[in-house]
């Protein structure tokens, strides 16, 4: 993982103790993705370039999504297990922004929501998101 700040966890309730793998949180990357060009579409502008300023790597079983080097410097995802527990792990980029972690926030909440689950934010506080 990155050598930045870590911060962000979510914690997916899968079920039947499903795990999660990097694909899979690559699929969500790119849903997340799509519903932003989508809103862009509504509105008129290129608001995916604005509210997702990052080209995604991916690396040894980690993602890494590098900013646009102004108001972003990046961020890595990657998922770890210990025993029968599986989460989603955000870490920020050394020198990261404000931005960089309003974004990992906002992407880490929409993920929460999505898979239903625990999310462990920077400031240490937990939210936790039911199964929709």
């Amino acid at each position: 993982m990155a050598k930045g700040e870590k911060g962000v966890e979510c914690k997916p309730k899968a079920a039947g103790g499903k795990s999660i793998s990097i694909e899979e949180i690559k699929q969500l990357l790119e849903r997340y993705r799509a519903a932003l060009r989508k809103t862009g579409e509504q509105l008129g502008w290129a608001y995916e370039q604005a509210a997702f300023s990052y080209t995604v790597h991916e690396r040894d079983h980690v993602l890494y999504l590098q900013g646009d080097g102004r108001l972003y410097k990046g961020m890595a995802i990657a998922v770890r297990t210990a025993g029968e527990e599986t989460w989603i792990e955000l870490a920020l980029a050394p020198g990261a922004t404000h931005g960089d972690k309003g974004k990992a926030n906002e992407f880490s909440k929409w993920m929460a929501k999505t898979l239903g689950g625990e999310l462990r934010l920077f400031s240490g506080r937990t939210m936790s998101f039911g199964r929709a």
